[in-house]
């Protein structure tokens, strides 16, 4: 490691070649107190190396320069931190590679002298040290050199990686190799998807195009290898799953592609995730799908996320079913939305409230409305339909304001300070809508008239 050691002094320096304030003449360390802390210890009146007291304190000062963004002391004394590969105690040494890859990489990937030669050499001398890290360098090395657009030599390091064996193959190692070959196949992904844009442009009569398109099934279907391998691993792999299944879908396997989205979808073994129904829906939608499919994924989705934009599909899919039980459950959804502050100026879930409110009261149907409101009815006032929101709307968005007012109208009876304010403002092209809401509210407000709240 004395080479990057030479690299981790030269990083240190400032952009005049010398180093910051307090600098001393040891290469590897410019905090005099750490210094001789470093240097020295003494014990029964003689000086010795105190290995384990030393990389402990300049640990701390590189996590601390991390934190604070201060590359250059990071790398100063990372340089003086090298010193615990020579560490007497066997758990420490081996420790260390690891850590020195995990810090050195983050200094390198910041440092403002930094540069890719000097990633490079880094993580190859890291690969020769720390022997046991060796994939788990090589992808985070690939990672790196994908970030810079440096695209061969990131499948050239997973290449590598990808062969590479140390000892009996355990699980770990397996998991990893899955990992790398994963990462190999998004880059041929990549590759596969750039040509087909470019075929895109091709008459699909011309035999160049039957050709390439011959050449990207091969070249697929070994991604497809990879990527699958990984898959069956429990785990969150959100744009390997993607890549699969547009390449799966491109060439006409609908059934592998549904197979794999309803696996990492619904499989126990799998962790939580709400993009794994997300893109099950998708393709669901796009395969055309009977609506009480789509239902169903959504409102797994529902349940984790019910404030997900797609929750305004989902009340679209609920309000024309045929089922009781899903139109009841439509309502619900919206209120569910507007619940999150982030939603509190969405106008599309607005207006589907305030329609829908109304065709819920039309159908004689109060009793949904009184169930989804009950819970709200002590702060959806003022967190929605305060005389203060009733200004910064109709000053924002008089549509959306006038959407709210409706609403609040019905929930809260013409006595609302937000209805009675929008109801009193003066516009010529919402005028109609404005007398013709106030005529609903009348007729279909759940609050009896002349309650003032």
């Amino acid at each position: 490691m004395s080479d990057f050691g030479e690299e981790l002094t030269k990083l240190a320096e400032g952009e005049d070649g010398k180093r910051e304030s307090s600098v001393l003449s040891n290469p590897g360390m410019h905090c005099p107190w750490l210094q001789e802390r470093i240097e020295t210890v003494v014990t029964g009146g003689k000086k010795k190396r105190d290995f384990a007291q030393t990389t402990s304190t300049c640990l701390s000062f590189i996590q601390e320069a991390l934190l604070k963004h201060q590359w250059r002391q990071a790398a100063e004394y990372m340089h003086s931190y090298l010193q615990t590969l020579e560490d007497s105690d066997t758990y420490r040494r081996q420790a260390a590679p690891e850590i020195i890859w995990k810090l050195g990489s983050e200094i390198l990937f910041y440092h403002p002298k930094s540069n890719v030669e000097t990633f490079n050499n880094f993580a190859d001398r890291m690969k020769n040290i720390g022997v046991l890290n060796y994939l788990k360098i090589s992808l985070q090395h690939a990672l790196y050199l994908i970030h810079h657009g440096m695209l061969e030599d990131a499948n050239r390091i997973l290449s590598d990686a990808e062969t590479w064996r140390y000892g009996e193959k355990s699980s770990s190692q397996e998991v990893l190799i899955n990992l790398v070959q994963a990462y190999k196949g998004l880059l041929q992904y990549y590759t596969w998807s750039r040509k087909k844009m470019e075929l895109s442009e091709i008459d699909k009569d011309d035999y160049a195009y039957t050709a390439k398109t011959r050449n990207m099934l091969s070249q697929s279907c070994r991604t497809s290898t990879n990527i699958c391998a990984l898959l069956k691993t429990p785990g969150v792999w959100d744009p390997f799953v993607k890549s699969y299944v547009e390449m799966l879908e491109f060439y006409g396997d609908h059934d592998g592609a549904r197979e794999i989205l309803t696996n990492y979808a619904y499989d126990e073994k799998f962790p939580a995730n709400p993009n794994a129904h997300i893109y099950l829906y998708e393709f669901l939608k796009r395969e055309k799908a009977p609506r009480a499919k789509l239902i169903s994924v959504l409102k797994i989705l529902h349940e984790i996320v019910p404030s997900h934009p797609l929750m305004l599909e989902f009340h679209t899919l609920l309000r024309k079913s045929d089922t009781e039980e899903h139109r009841k459950l439509g309502l619900g959804v919206l209120f569910e939305v507007l619940d999150f502050a982030g939603c509190s100026k969405n106008i599309t879930a607005w207006k589907y409230l305030a329609k829908y409110l109304k065709q819920t009261l039309i159908e004689s149907q109060p009793a949904w409305v009184e169930e989804v409101w009950k819970p709200r009815r002590s702060w959806w006032p003022a967190f929605h339909f305060s005389l203060f929101w009733a200004k910064s709307d109709w000053k924002a968005d008089a549509d959306l304001a006038c959407e709210k007012a409706f609403v609040a109208g019905i929930l809260l009876g013409k006595g609302c300070r937000y209805f009675r304010y929008i109801l009193k403002q003066d516009h010529e092209i919402l005028k109609k809508k404005i007398k013709q809401m106030k005529k609903s509210v009348k007729k279909y407000s759940i609050v009896n008239p002349g309650v003032c709240t």
